[in-house]
């Protein structure tokens, strides 16, 4: 089950921002500014992904999914309970339950679900959910650590005029 508070690590931010110029390069390559990567309990980045809605219009194609689809492809139960999952934005429900499903142990996250709701209005291409990923997490039988959000503000500058 999702803890409700965690506390942040040493290089959480670090990590996070990272995610963030996942994100960056999400735009930059026309796609909307969501980014995520993977990195095991030795700091190592495992995997990056930026969001993949386009060139084929995949609704689907978060970067968080993206991640736990790989994930779960690559790696051991075993490793990824030790993992954790920076995320430019919080996980919506989709990606929450790719996450939980992919046995990934802890998510750290920069732009709430709520404040993206706030900053994307009724846009067709990001029909936001109103769940938190803890949420989803506590519906579980397995535990997920979720940290955020966290450096918000820095996160919600990557949406600026994206969604008008």
């Amino acid at each position: 089950m999702a803890e409700p508070v965690a506390a942040p690590r040493p290089d959480d931010e670090e990590f996070l921002r990272r995610a963030f110029d996942m994100a960056e390069l999400a735009y930059e390559n026309g796609n909307h500014p969501f980014g995520a990567i993977l990195v095991d309990q030795d700091g190592e980045v495992l995997l990056e992904a930026e969001n993949g809605y386009l060139p084929d219009g995949d609704m689907t194609a978060h970067a968080e999914r993206l991640i736990a689809t790989a994930a779960s492809k690559t790696f051991e139960p075993e490793e990824l309970a030790e993992c954790t999952l920076y995320s430019s934005a919080e996980p919506c429900a989709m990606c929450a339950g790719a996450i939980y499903w992919a046995g990934i142990g802890r998510v750290v996250y920069g732009l709430s679900e709520e404040r993206l709701k706030t900053i994307t209005g009724n846009h067709p291409e990001n029909p936001t959910l109103s769940m938190p990923c803890r949420t989803v997490f506590a519906a579980g039988q397995r535990k997920v650590e979720v940290v955020g959000p966290l450096l918000e503000d820095e996160a919600a500058e990557q949406h600026e005029g994206v969604w008008d």
